[in-house]
């Protein structure tokens, strides 16, 4: 897909950004002297370049977030965006607090941790907000077919992918390795791969099973599954409900993989959790209205970038609790 930027360097054009507003003020400085008036500092915001922060190359959130990119560079004047492949969640929140991103995709339970200043963001509150909930991710838990598991709790001692580090799939597996009684550190041998890896690792049968937290249907798994036929099945994880529910209120909810996403003989109980469209709470509000604004104007057209983007509407996107919505997001909801 053409208009998918693999990557940026370093975030060069953002440092670079952040050096001038150096530079200005040492001028500034030295010309005051000289009875001159200062020069006025750059504004971050006009440079005209947006970067979103999406997660593994083979999964949902690469997808939309390129579909999303192509929409804000087409139809907000004055701004190109640019889509990057990260570790997904926990990293997208980092670099869009640290000015390295302008928007990032994040599930909503890692999102609640970071506003919070829990979890992986202990005594560190994150400040963002949110454009929208969009589409729910649903837990993907595969295993050898020929292996003898039923539960979860059956994995122990097995070599587990739980997903990239940092990840909203690595968070939700290991609460749903603890929930199954299973130690998530050494309970299981524990991989800490991206969904391509990962991947690649269940072909050649160096792992006996993997978490995957995404849309559907998530092009990485259904690859893996046509790939190999008939080498891997889908594990029924949605009895965790109840001690997820207990311990991390009703960030989760069980549902079922439907059977016509991947061509299962049935559908398969699961666990689901939202996804949320986050910015840095120092985005201008004019702004975020335009970006939330274009996700309803262009759905249509997220929508044939993936089904999932047809997953939303104005009044579920606005539903981002506990994650509060940027000031320019809900005005756009409010119809202001």
């Amino acid at each position: 897909m053409a208009w998918i930027a693999l990557a940026r360097p370093q975030s060069g054009l953002r440092r670079a950004s952040r050096a001038a507003v150096a530079l200005a003020l040492v001028t500034a400085l030295l010309t005051a002297g000289c009875g001159r008036d200062p020069a006025p500092e750059p504004e971050p915001w006009h440079e005209g370049q947006i970067f979103l922060a999406t997660g593994n190359t083979t999964g949902v959130y690469y997808q939309f977030g390129g579909g999303y990119a192509d929409l804000i560079s087409r139809n907000l004047p004055g701004y190109e965006a640019r889509a990057e492949p990260t570790g997904a969640s926990g990293e997208n929140i980092t670099r869009i607090t640290g000015g390295d991103m302008e928007i990032g995709f994040s599930q909503l339970d890692t999102a609640a941790d970071a506003n919070a200043g829990r979890g992986a963001f202990q005594g560190r509150p994150q400040q963002v907000r949110a454009l929208a909930r969009v589409y729910s991710d649903y837990m993907h838990v595969l295993v050898r077919a020929d292996a003898e598991v039923a539960t979860l709790s059956d994995l122990q001692g097995m070599r587990v992918s739980t997903g990239s580090p940092r990840s909203g799939t690595d968070v939700i597996a290991g609460r749903l390795l603890a929930a199954a009684g299973l130690e998530p550190e050494r309970g299981i041998r524990r991989a800490r791969l991206s969904l391509p890896d990962t991947a690649s690792r269940m072909r050649a049968g160096t792992l006996d099973a993997m978490f995957f937290a995404g849309g559907l249907p998530t092009p990485g798994i259904t690859d893996l599954l046509t790939a190999a036929p008939g080498r891997f099945r889908f594990l029924p994880i949605a009895d965790l409900i109840k001690p997820l529910t207990a311990a991390y209120g009703p960030v989760y909810t069980a549902a079922d993989l439907p059977k016509e996403a991947y061509g299962t003989p049935t559908a398969v109980p699961t666990v689901t959790v939202a996804n949320l469209i986050l910015v840095g709470a120092d985005m201008p509000d004019e702004l975020a209205y335009d970006l939330t604004a274009l996700l309803f104007a262009h759905q249509t057209e997220l929508g044939a970038v993936h089904p999932e983007g047809r997953n939303f509407n104005r009044s579920s996107a606005a539903n981002t609790d506990p994650v509060p919505l940027h000031p320019g997001a809900s005005q756009f909801y409010r119809g202001e």
